[in-house]
């Protein structure tokens, strides 16, 4: 009988540790992790199918949920079941399902609907550019030219319409919830004139007027932006009195007075737009003027996942980049502001106070 030995019959030339054999664990959570585009087009699926608004306070079959969304009940079952596994509804000890806090953001009448944006961050696009993200981290750039022909933003309102549909209900429905965060943080305490610089619609600046009785507001946005602004700033609204809605590109010029300006989240573009921008709040600003810039962070916060993956998507779309905390600080001191205090607006948002140097 012939033996085999298991001592080595002659010494290792490598002096590396052996690696050692990864728990469980780990490889479980990287094959769901490597998995996570199923998971993704799930929760896309579930938003497109309507499965959260069909779902009432009642346990449902995943064949009456069928009937009422107009598919197939197994195949949905078997999407429910995904759903489950991760929070996004749960499966009762009958074979039900029934709502979570998750499966609730889902609804379109939730007030704090994730809906649009569950849509947004699963648009078709994405599904093209995501396999190229090798490319973006080699090259520095956006890899959405390449692909389309145009940048980002010409090909979204000239060849996919319903996706800018989309991206505009979901940076609403953003602003919207923030909004009243923002409100509710700033101490308007000798302002008499707001700006909002390049604030969108001006869901911020609304509500920050609503709060505020006796404060102006200016809101500055892109022609097109502007025109769609919140009803309630427009000819007839409630606060158009004490409203001015100018049209305008912030990388260009600011043509605006006020005592506070607010920057919100149109810094992560590039370099180039943010240095542009912040050089022109400084030379429309008198000194003493107080800049209030409120960005998503890529460090410092509990929503870091969700940020950094932004993060890399701003890189495929348009080679932009969301910042860290010191990131932004050394270019508001790059541009002359004098830099204050940096406060949590919610898990997502932090602003930083600054003021026009004299």
């Amino acid at each position: 009988m012939t033996t085999v030995s298991t001592t080595p019959t002659h010494t290792p030339t490598s002096t590396s540790t052996p690696t050692a054999t990864p728990a469980p664990q780990s490889a479980m959570r990287l094959r769901e992790l490597v998995f996570g585009a199923a998971i993704a087009a799930a929760v896309r699926a579930a938003a497109r199918l309507g499965v959260a608004d069909a779902l009432g306070e009642s346990p449902a079959t995943a064949a009456e949920l069928a009937s009422a969304v107009d598919c197939e009940a197994k195949p949905l079952h078997r999407l429910l079941r995904a759903l489950s596994c991760y929070g996004v509804f749960a499966e009762t000890q009958d074979g039900k399902f029934v709502h979570t806090e998750m499966s609730r953001l889902l609804r379109e009448d939730d007030p704090h609907s994730l809906r649009y944006i569950s849509l947004w961050c699963t648009e078709p696009w994405t599904w093209q550019a995501w396999p190229l993200l090798d490319e973006a981290v080699r090259s520095g750039g956006s890899v959405f030219h390449d692909l389309f022909g145009k940048g980002f933003f010409d090909y979204l309102h000239q060849d996919a319409h319903e996706s800018a549909h989309v991206f505009n209900r979901a940076m609403t429905t953003s602003s919207m919830q923030s909004a009243l965060d923002v409100a509710e943080l700033l101490d308007l305490t000798g302002v008499s004139v707001v700006a909002d610089i390049g604030g969108g619609q001006g869901h911020v600046l609304a509500s920050l007027l609503e709060k505020h009785p006796s404060v102006r507001g200016v809101l500055l946005d892109l022609p097109g932006v502007a025109a769609k602004a919140d009803p309630r700033l427009r000819e007839g609204g409630p606060l158009a009195e004490r409203t001015a809605i100018v049209p305008g590109d912030c990388r260009e010029a600011i043509p605006v007075q006020a005592d506070l300006y607010i920057i919100k989240n149109i810094l992560e573009w590039d370099d180039d737009s943010t240095r542009r921008t912040l050089r022109n709040v400084i030379a429309a600003a008198r000194p003493g003027a107080r800049v209030v810039i409120i960005e998503n962070l890529v460090d410092d916060t509990p929503s870091m996942k969700f940020t950094t993956a932004m993060d890399l998507m701003l890189l495929l779309n348009v080679g932009g980049a969301k910042h860290t905390k010191n990131s932004l600080v050394t270019r508001m001191a790059d541009a002359g502001l004098e830099i204050g205090e940096i406060r949590p607006v919610n898990p997502y948002l932090h602003a930083f106070e600054c003021t026009v140097p004299g």
